[in-house]
């Protein structure tokens, strides 16, 4: 999957969080997950602790972060 694709996994809406990024409209900020890996969470604990989210979508919160 190229970066676009990912990237479109980001979104945004002003209702949720005011308008931070998030994960595909769900109530998850891209922050927190950088925040949990950058606390040392793996992406399996990640994957674990939040059933319904994809590799992809952490994948995707990387990218945001690298731009």
């Amino acid at each position: 999957m190229n970066e676009q694709t990912l990237l479109e996994r980001i979104t945004f809406n002003p209702q949720i969080f005011g308008g931070k990024p998030i994960i595909r409209g769900r109530r998850l900020a891209v922050e927190h997950i950088l925040g949990m890996l950058a606390a040392g969470d793996t992406i399996e604990t990640l994957l674990e602790a939040y059933p319904w989210l994809e590799r992809e979508d952490v994948q995707a919160c990387l990218i945001y972060a690298a731009i």
